[in-house]
């Protein structure tokens, strides 16, 4: 059983590392390494910060690993089951003897072996930020410490919960990226607030380094902040001398490797297995009565095709619209529309311009599902050899589910722009006018280049929490009119990748 458990996940995680993806997963790691060393990602107690000895170093890169790779490494590995499913290599599989359980574990075990290769480049990085910082002689055993005992339980658990979430009906859409964010969001909140013993390792780590400031400077009365962008304020250090991993300490991180098993194992129960039974059957013709006379043999016909008149392009793009509109609102219930509806009329209503606001921001959250599969359904559904060999795909097909999307973040959203236009609000109006364009331009060229859903619900979902809703400066594409030029680009850079599938279509 070992042995098929290592072999199918070696197979699983060849299969990854031979992908484009897995380099752009390097590079992701090597930008967060990078933004470390550049004071681009930095950690802060109130006013102090830590002396950059190996310790301090060590715990620091650790938390940049685990916050953002719990978040980001989730998106990543996610997508395992389903690949298999589309590859049909699923179907193989469910032919074999190989167990569910076994299986899952070894997709989980696949998940955190990609996601380890990115814990070893941040500690290469921290190695590196230590050599540079030179405030303190390098010690390899407090550095790399935090790495083994903090980030690799936090990675073990991310790669179980992708899997338990690949195995739910429910979450294993883009319901379930939506759901995962703010999931994460409040466990890292509440976790960092409370110092609780978490799995990303962020409140116990704090708790410690809180702890030890307190017996330095009894006046300090906490604050503790991993942010991006240099410290602010960080007049004073203190020296952090790291954890004390006594053995209790360390089976206590090793404690939450044994509940990643534990969710792997339980995903097991939720685990299809590949049946065909769970797809909608289609109905197979009819089978001939046996007193029914069979049908006499014609002869072949010669059939000549009458050419169809080239019809003008003019009045077919507005139906190609509708239709693009159409496809992605199928499979919509009614209550979808209801909430829709009840948005709008909240932000007709009320007269709070706080309240608005946040009003409108989860106006344009709420069709992040329509948005996603822009640019990525040909591929989701295995049509683009028939879409791209249709007339006009590029120049026609590609601006109408553009027109679609824009359209529906038009309505969806709309009560911001009636507002702006009612209170003559022409800046806000203009805003609004270029957060309704940038939206669907991000999520067409996402879906055109990745052929997924998944990178637009991650990194729309973060951007509107720290944009619109968290106000963050540059950010809030709800009110700022200079989105209308990422959008442009967004738009060209769709275009451009359109039509390099085409040429390979």
């Amino acid at each position: 059983m070992m042995r098929v458990l290592y072999q199918a996940a070696r197979a699983d995680f060849l299969e990854r590392v031979r992908r484009y993806s897995f380099l752009l997963t390097m590079l992701f790691a090597v930008g967060l390494a990078y933004g470390a060393y550049s004071g681009g990602i930095t950690l802060q107690l109130d006013n102090y910060r830590g002396v950059y000895n190996s310790a301090w170093t060590g715990c620091m890169m650790t938390l940049v690993s685990t916050v953002f790779i719990t978040l980001a490494g989730f998106y990543i590995v996610k997508n395992t089951i389903q690949r298999d499913e589309q590859t049909r290599v699923g179907l193989v599989l469910a032919t074999t003897p190989m167990s569910r359980s076994l299986y899952v574990l070894s997709k989980a075990a696949s998940n955190f072996a990609v996601m380890t290769l990115m814990v070893a480049v941040l500690t290469v990085g921290a190695v590196v930020l230590q050599l540079a910082r030179a405030e303190r002689a390098i010690d390899l055993a407090p550095l790399c410490a935090p790495f083994a005992w903090v980030a690799l339980p936090a990675v073990a658990v991310t790669a179980a919960i992708a899997i338990l979430f690949e195995t739910l009906p429910v979450l294993r859409g883009g319901a379930g990226n939506v759901i995962y964010f703010f999931a994460w969001a409040f466990y890292i909140g509440f976790s960092g607030v409370n110092g609780l013993d978490d799995f990303t390792g962020l409140g116990f780590l704090s708790q410690r380094m809180t702890g030890a400031l307190k017996s330095i400077d009894p006046a300090y009365r906490g604050g503790f902040s991993l942010q991006v962008g240099p410290t602010v304020n960080a007049t004073k250090t203190f020296l952090w001398n790291g954890v004390d991993w006594t053995v209790w300490v360390v089976l206590g991180r090793l404690k939450w490797m044994a509940i990643a098993i534990a969710i792997a194992w339980l995903s097991a129960l939720f685990f299809h297995r590949f049946d065909p039974a769970r797809e909608r059957r289609q109905r197979s013709p009819e089978p001939r009565k046996p007193d029914q006379a069979p049908v006499p043999a014609m002869a072949p016909v010669a059939i000549e095709l009458t050419p169809l008149p080239r019809p003008s392009g003019g009045g077919q793009f507005p139906r190609l619209v509708a239709a693009e509109l159409r496809l992605m609102l199928k499979g919509r219930a009614w209550w979808w529309y209801v909430v829709a509806i009840g948005l709008l009329a909240a932000g007709l209503a009320v007269p709070n311009a706080q309240a608005r606001q946040i009003i409108a921001g989860f106006a344009w959250l709420w069709p992040i599902l329509i948005w996603s599969q822009m640019g990525a359904r040909e591929s989701r559904y295995a049509a683009e050899r028939l879409v791209f060999s249709c007339a006009h795909a590029l120049d026609r097909q590609l601006p109408a589910v553009w027109l679609a999307g824009v359209a529906v973040a038009l309505v969806s959203g709309g009560a911001a722009g009636i507002r702006s236009v009612i209170a003559a609000d022409w800046y806000g109006f203009a805003g609004w006018l270029a957060g309704a364009l940038f939206i669907p331009s991000l999520a067409l060229a996402l879906g055109v280049w990745s052929g997924s859903s998944k990178p637009f619900e991650a990194l729309y979902t973060l951007l509107w929490y720290v944009g619109p809703m968290s106000h963050a400066p540059g950010l809030d594409f709800l009110t700022t009119p200079g989105y209308a030029l990422p959008a442009a680009i967004l738009l060209m850079a769709a275009y451009l990748g359109r039509r390099r599938k085409l040429g390979y279509a």
